[in-house]
């Protein structure tokens, strides 16, 4: 015997199996997320993985030292849970699309806590042997943002994420304290691989576009010997350039390191003048680049960099 169903009984149960389908559990959706560099947003997505979906602001081969976001910005934000910044004044835009974004989107600093490297304008003169002792009264101390560059500041970097991960999420947490291990590993074993391959250097002291490698110089005792644009845009005088031009002589540096988010055409000019290389380190990484489309990619594509030169 054929069973018909009634067609009002059919009807809502379509009608119920829709509304279900359009009210799907809010702890099954992923959590969007904004960073502000794709550096940041590999370490979310490595720690997230399948629960989170991540946006980074700064796009591919732009400067964050030089970045002007539109206002569209203000729909991206609106719609985070969390926004994650380094802080130390490198997004020096973002106060604003915060605000706009209301009290319900998280900000979490990745800086805090950090032993940040304390700078002044003066601090990026080409003489770092022959400064003052006293920073003058009218340039007060700001901070190196440049932090992700080294691997045992972004093991704390993504304890932050973590924490903040499994804040907003409760049904994920073993998820992502599992991935964040996992992570936290696999920079253990990049800081290995890096320290074991800067020891076997020959030349430890570099000249820089600007003070991007601070922080790993610092971990792995290397020796920044100046940089070459004080400020993102400000060229070197003549001056300048003749004096990091004698201390690549002095030093017998085989290279000059430029940054491929920034006209390096003044590198360039001081690689002429001291017969050597000019060689692009990245700060920021390019998903777009064979090398960029991970941190740990990048930090190895950089190390490979500093290898060429220095070893």
């Amino acid at each position: 015997m054929k069973i018909r169903m009634p067609f009002c009984y059919g009807f809502c149960c379509i009608f119920f199996l829709i509304i279900q389908l359009h009210s799907t559990p809010s702890w099954a959706e992923k959590v969007p997320i904004i960073a502000s560099i794709f550096p940041i947003a590999d370490m979310i997505q490595q720690v997230g993985g399948d629960h989170v979906d991540v946006t980074f602001v700064l796009p591919a081969g732009a400067s964050p030292h030089t970045f002007e976001p539109k206002p569209s910005l203000v729909r991206t934000f609106s719609s985070a849970r969390i926004f994650f910044m380094v802080g130390a004044g490198l997004e020096f835009w973002a106060d604003k699309f915060v605000k706009l974004a209301g009290s319900e989107l998280m900000t979490v600093v990745l800086s805090q806590g950090v032993d940040l490297i304390e700078t002044t304008e003066h601090d990026h003169e080409n003489h770092p042997h022959e400064k003052e002792t006293m920073v003058p009264e009218n340039k007060p101390m700001v901070a190196n943002p440049h932090i992700w560059l080294d691997p045992v500041i972004a093991k704390s970097m993504v304890n932050k994420i973590t924490v903040a991960l499994c804040e907003v999420d409760h049904q994920n947490v073993s998820y992502y304290k599992q991935r964040s291990l996992d992570y936290l590993q696999a920079l253990d074993t990049l800081h290995q691989m890096i320290q074991g391959t800067v020891s076997t250097f020959k030349m430890k002291k570099y000249i820089a576009f600007h003070a991007s490698w601070d922080y790993f110089a610092r971990r792995y005792g290397l020796e920044s010997m100046g940089v070459i644009e004080a400020a993102p845009g400000r060229n070197p005088t003549p001056i300048q350039i003749k004096n990091i031009v004698a201390m690549i002589d002095k030093y017998h540096i085989r290279a000059v390191f430029a940054e491929p988010q920034l006209n390096y055409r003044a590198a360039e000019v001081i690689a002429r003048e001291a017969d050597v290389k000019v060689l692009l380190l990245d700060p920021m990484g390019n998903p777009k680049q064979k090398y960029g489309n991970s941190y740990m990619d990048l930090m190895k594509h950089n190390l490979n960099i500093f290898k060429e030169a220095m070893r």
